[in-house]
């Protein structure tokens, strides 16, 4: 993985709150559901034993996806002075659809902290890849699979 994976400090701290809940408290819980299931007997046809042991393979890998995120990623400076008049990462932009009028507010993060429900798009999505770099007033093509335009509105850092 050569390209740094681009975190807000809110993203930042979530995922190490998550990482610390699944090292801390859920691992203890899956070691417990293993013991339990073992307990049963017989291993050829114990589902709980299967559905712990999957449990268990789910857990570690996201531990381990988590920790590879945090040991390469480049912390967002959301509130950078510089570039203030264009977006950027860390950005909480409002953006005018021209086709149906509505208006939206995103702040554009890393993919990992993506969460479109939530206000937050990814940089590379294809909104956030179109007004990277613009400014208030652009009218900016976003090329999705119905493509359409919208207006930068509102810029706020």
């Amino acid at each position: 993985m050569n390209d740094k994976v681009k975190l807000t400090k809110a993203g930042k701290k979530k995922l190490e709150e998550e990482l610390r809940t699944l090292i801390d408290v859920t691992r203890d819980e899956v070691k417990k559901q293993l013991a339990e299931a073992r307990a049963q007997g017989d291993l050829s046809e114990n589902a709980d034993y299967d559905a712990a042991r999957n449990k268990q393979a789910e857990v570690e890998a996201r531990i381990k996806q988590i920790e590879d995120i945090l040991d390469n990623f480049e912390l967002i400076e959301e509130n950078s002075p510089r570039n203030k008049n264009k977006v950027g990462l860390g950005s909480v932009v409002t953006v005018k659809n021209l086709t149906n009028g509505k208006e939206s507010t995103y702040q554009i993060v890393g993919s990992v902290e993506s969460d479109p429900f939530n206000g937050k798009i990814s940089n590379s999505c294809p909104l956030g890849e179109a007004i990277l770099g613009k400014n208030v007033g652009d009218v900016v093509e976003v090329k999705s699979a119905n493509v359409y335009k919208v207006e930068i509105v509102k810029l706020d850092k």
